[in-house]
């Protein structure tokens, strides 16, 4: 709950004021107690009536005295200042019943991966308007002969660029291996075998990787007619997951090499897939199944419920 609101309040005020709402209601009280009682205790009705004046105007004055104490004491308290990207949403975390507690959490977590969405989707505009794929109305009705050339951009490079790159990767990293191959023309396919933990094939265009795939160290990576194989377990499936979730967060149009060496060290943090324990909850397993997440800063394990 203290992580919802952040509540900057003069303790020492909050608590006089208190008290002076009770000293108000209780003169309160006292005015309505003297309205009830009415004129008594008095021989003569003049003497009667002056009574009751007299101690309606004190009571009257003793509310106007409590109210002004109140007002002075509720500008000292301060008010709670609400610092979550869901404003007053998060008041719904103090709902006592319990089928609408859990109501806020959901909404944080909808509200982050909403932002995680927006983030990426703006990563692709920017990647598909480099790309030029995008035709105006004004492009379809010019000829072919007078249609401007289209710039090459950063994602067309020449394989020999792109071969010593995959050679000073494969430099990098003495317990990783890098086979590169071109099945189809210019485009490469890199086999990349991390220790005898697993096999990672990766499918480029230029130095801009395409699709990832992960498969286990003593699995299959073609089929018997030499395609690609696609079937994984489920540590790696979960591992195929993450990578590609790599890929979108390692963008770097404009330096496409840093992209792929930022890709690489990430993927060289599963040597210990089987090794090394959650760095939330210290297990080694959960439901059976290591920690497949690795940071993309930090590059520490985690298992995948547990990085959130």
């Amino acid at each position: 709950m203290a992580d919802v609101i952040n509540v900057s309040v003069n303790l020492e005020a909050f608590s006089q004021a208190i008290s002076a709402i009770q000293a108000l209601r209780s003169s309160v009280s006292r005015v309505f107690d003297c309205l009830k009682d009415g004129m008594r205790n008095k021989e003569t009705l003049e003497g009667r009536e002056k009574a009751f004046i007299a101690h309606f105007q004190d009571n009257l004055h003793s509310v106007n005295r409590d109210l002004n104490e109140l007002e002075r004491l509720s500008n000292l308290v301060g008010k709670p200042s609400e610092n979550h990207p869901l404003h007053n949403s998060g008041l719904l975390s103090l709902d006592p019943v319990q089928d609408k507690t859990p109501l806020y959490s959901q909404l944080l977590q909808a509200y982050k991966w909403s932002n995680k969405l927006q983030y990426h989707a703006g990563l692709a505009s920017g990647l598909l308007n480099q790309q030029s794929l995008k035709r105006s109305a004004n492009q379809m009705g010019v000829s072919a002969k007078r249609r401007p050339k289209a710039q090459p951009t950063t994602l067309v490079l020449p394989p020999q660029y792109v071969d010593d790159v995959i050679n000073r990767i494969d430099r990098m990293f003495p317990e990783m291996s890098i086979h590169l191959s071109r099945p189809n023309g210019t485009s490469a396919m890199l086999l990349v075998t991390l220790g005898k933990v697993l096999k990672v094939i990766v499918v480029m265009r230029s130095l801009f990787i395409d699709r990832t795939i992960v498969k286990g160290y003593n699995e299959n990576v073609y089929t018997e007619d030499g395609k690609v194989s696609i079937l994984e377990s489920c540590v790696f499936l979960d591992v195929t997951d993450h990578a590609t979730t790599a890929l979108l967060h390692y963008q770097l149009p404009q330096m496409p090499d840093v992209v792929v060496r930022s890709f690489m060290t990430w993927l060289r943090s599963y040597i210990k897939l089987f090794q090394a324990p959650c760095q939330r909850c210290g297990k080694f397993l959960q439901d059976g199944l290591p920690p497949t997440w690795r940071d993309f800063r930090t590059l520490e394990a985690f298992h995948d419920t547990c990085r959130q």
